[in-house]
Formats: structure tokens, C-alpha cells, sequence
């Protein structure tokens, strides 16, 4: 092998602030298929980084499941860029949101990211249904009816009436991943009420977000989806307000000017 010369450079390379001038931040389910994938699809660009912690969780989606998981948050909110302050954090688990409580969430995950806005698709889906202003809703989940029963009272909590509710009655967030883009079109179309202003479809597992305009041009009335509210949410938090029709009406409504 023929001699080289190793040096070190004359000079210590200038260093940006940031790679990426926002930073959002997901915790995830171990189990998640969708969450990171979507996120990718619908938020990441040259100007935003999307960065990902897993925490643990056992199926299946049972209330006392979901709300174990409340323990690990501050914990995985602390992995995703240690020491560094992201922009927004989003825990992803729309089921678990209702059980542990948004403001709970937003306490834990602020114990290690305290500068960070925190999102939760429930509250994302409420700041969407309001920007539409929607108060007459159908609601699709792919839960059993026993889990989606305080998803029922949290949004009537909020005022919200409830047009229709239908369940799947899946036991497996894995198998949620799994249901078809053609499937969800399909349970959308009968999940939604005739009268009602807007459908939300539950879950950061189902691949609703992917489907969403199509899902409005099949029922004639706006769609609010976990990821589809969150990764709106992300976006105009970190000051993107770019329209995104092909995504969706959701995707081109300005943020309400408050966290969600």
C-alpha cells in the first residue's frame, strides 16, 4: 500500500446552528407502521426535520393498555435530540390521547422538551373540525366499541355532536395498519351520517391520511384523519402555510393561532 499523508485540516469547520431550521419531534408506538411513514410523506422537507422516538406497548388496545404508556413519555421525549429543543413534539396515539388526557400528555413530554409546543391527534382533530367548523360529526374508528366509548364522551365533552359513530372492533394496532386504502374508503363512505358537517377518522395507525381527499370527493364533506390533523398542525407550528389541496381541505386552512 502506497504512503499517505494524514493530517488533520488547518482550520475547525464552521458549524450551522441547526441542519434543519425546525425540528419536529414523534413519539411513536413500538408497534407504529404508519406514523413515521406519513410524516415523511406530509411534513419533512429541506426546512423541516422529523425526528423519531418508539416507547413501549403491548397489544392489545384496551383503555389499561393505552394508559400505560403514560410513564414512558417524558422518557422518549428525552431520546428524540438529547439536550437539544425541538419545535413541536406529537405523541401519536389517538386511542391513548382520551385515556391519559392531552393536558397530561403535554406536562409529561414538557418535562424534557419544556420550550416544545405538543400536539396529540385528538386535540389536532378538534382544532381541524373547528377551523371547518364543523359541530355535527360521524366518526370512524377501527377500535371496539369499548375503547371508542371515551373517544365518544371527549368529543361530546367538547361540544361536539355525534351524527353516527362506527367501530371495526380491531384489538391490534398492527392489524389497523393493515386494513386497505380501498377498505377505509370504503367504511368511510358508510360510516358517514348524512347530516353530519365533517367525518374524523381515528387512529395514527390507519392509513386514512393517505386516502383523505378521496374519501371527500366520494361524501361531499371534509375529512379530519390522526396523522392528517397532526402533521397539519406540525406544519403551520413551523410557520408552513403552503396549501396542499392534493392532501386534502384540512391541508389548506390556516392554523387557528393557537396550540392545538
Amino acid at each position: 500500500m502506497p504512503p499517505f499523508d494524514l493530517s488533520l485540516a488547518s482550520r475547525a469547520p464552521l458549524l450551522d446552528d441547526r441542519p434543519l431550521s425546525k425540528r419536529v419531534g414523534l413519539i411513536i408506538l413500538a408497534t407504529d407502521h404508519t406514523t413515521e411513514v406519513d410524516f415523511q410523506r406530509m411534513v419533512a422537507s429541506d426546512r423541516i426535520g422529523v425526528y423519531a422516538t418508539r416507547i413501549p406497548y403491548a397489544n392489545p388496545v384496551t383503555p389499561e393498555n393505552l394508559r400505560a404508556m403514560q410513564p414512558s413519555l417524558t422518557a422518549g421525549a428525552a431520546l428524540i435530540l438529547p439536550d437539544e429543543p425541538l419545535d413541536v413534539v406529537m405523541y401519536s396515539c389517538t386511542s391513548a390521547s382520551v385515556v391519559i388526557g392531552d393536558a397530561n400528555i403535554e406536562a409529561a413530554v414538557k418535562a424534557a422538551k419544556p420550550t416544545a409546543t405538543v400536539v396529540t391527534p385528538t386535540a389536532a382533530a378538534v382544532s381541524g373540525l373547528k377551523a371547518f367548523g364543523a359541530k355535527r360529526i360521524s366518526v370512524l374508528t377501527p377500535y371496539t366499541i369499548d375503547t371508542s366509548r371515551p373517544m365518544a364522551d371527549y368529543f361530546q365533552s367538547l361540544g361536539f355532536d355525534i351524527a353516527r359513530f362506527t367501530c371495526l372492533g380491531l384489538t391490534d394496532d398492527r392489524e389497523m395498519a393493515r386494513i386497505s386504502p380501498a377498505e377505509i374508503v370504503a367504511f368511510a363512505k358508510e360510516a358517514t351520517a348524512p347530516d353530519c358537517d365533517a367525518l374524523f377518522i381515528s387512529c395514527t395507525a390507519v392509513r386514512a391520511a393517505g386516502v383523505a381527499a378521496e374519501i371527500e370527493a366520494a361524501i361531499g364533506k371534509p375529512v379530519v384523519t390522526s396523522n392528517l390533523a397532526t402533521a397539519w398542525a406540525a406544519l403551520r407550528l413551523c410557520g408552513d402555510e403552503t396549501a396542499r389541496p392534493a392532501l386534502g381541505r384540512l391541508m389548506t386552512l390556516a392554523w387557528p393561532g393557537v396550540a392545538p
